[in-house]
């Protein structure tokens, strides 16, 4: 337990560069904070018509349905690499540790894949019912609804790794492994199975409607046009969130242990402060786009 917050006790360690730490701590919760108000100015818009409203609660189901059971269908693997992982660690604290980071990056990744698919379910018809009278307003509520995934994002990866530093010091690179592999192997799971059923449901809706019936893409009165709908939203919306936090959440784990490797704590302290100034930016540029 002694080499718990190890990096507020390390004389090393300035106080400007505690400073920081916090700062970037702070940073990130902002994010996660300004992703739920941009969720709660979405959610307030018109959802239109009837009609519209019937379509979208159709895809919401469908789409939530298949991520509950794709969730179900991986818990027992995650739950059996969580075990490995401590087993197979040296130090009791940096196996609790592994394994706990190996948890957070798999919970991380699965919650910003099922909130991102679900407010884009919910901004999509949102942006329907705006079109009808201001093409601004409806590219205003699309980007805010994107946003909300990004600031997701860049608020859970640099939370986590973040706060993996603060706990573990010079010993923090053990655990972020852990950390990189949880969300890795969530974004696989839900970008190729969400990319199949998307295929699958996509080419399935074109030969009945289009082949057998006549029917135009994406006319509603193909039933098999729902799913199609509710594969792109697990593929396109939930998968490639997954994804993107993935590969933000390496890069991270990848930055601080190549820069700890070479520059020592400073080398750990740089790519999570670009990495804060990156959110700062992005909520100030999400005002800018008209």
């Amino acid at each position: 337990m002694d080499h718990l917050f190890a990096v507020m006790a390390d004389p090393s360690f300035s106080l400007w560069e505690r400073v920081a730490l916090g700062a970037v701590l702070i940073i990130a919760v902002l994010g996660l904070f300004y992703a739920a108000f941009l969720a709660a100015e979405v959610l307030g818009k018109d959802q239109g018509t009837e009609a519209m409203r019937k379509v979208s609660r159709a895809i919401r189901m469908g789409a939530n349905a298949y991520l509950n059971r794709q969730f179900r269908a991986i818990a027992m693997l995650i739950l059996i690499i969580t075990a490995l992982l401590y087993f197979t660690a040296g130090e009791q604290h940096i196996a609790i540790g592994r394994a706990c980071a190996f948890l957070m990056g798999s919970i991380f990744s699965a919650t910003v894949g099922f909130i991102g698919m679900n407010m884009a379910v919910q901004g999509n018809v949102r942006v329907a019912a705006a079109s009808r009278t201001s093409f601004a307003e409806a590219l205003k509520i699309a980007y805010r609804t994107g946003t909300i995934t990004g600031m997701l994002t860049d608020g859970l990866g640099l939370l986590g790794g973040t706060l993996i530093f603060m706990v573990y010091g010079e010993q923090a690179y053990e655990v972020l492994l852990g950390f990189g592999f949880g969300g890795t192997l969530l974004a696989l799971f839900m970008r190729v199975g969400g990319g199949i059923f998307t295929k699958a449901a996509d080419v399935g809706a074109d030969l009945v409607g289009k082949l057998e019936k006549s029917i135009p893409e994406d006319d509603p009165r193909n039933a098999a046009t729902i799913a199609d709908n509710v594969g792109d939203n697990v593929g396109d919306c939930a998968g490639m969130a997954a994804d993107i936090f993935e590969s933000y959440e390496v890069t991270i784990v990848a930055a601080m242990i190549l820069g700890w490797a070479s520059f020592g704590h400073k080398g750990v302290i740089f790519p999570l402060l670009v990495r804060a100034v990156g959110v700062v930016s992005s909520i100030i540029g999400t005002y800018l786009v008209k």
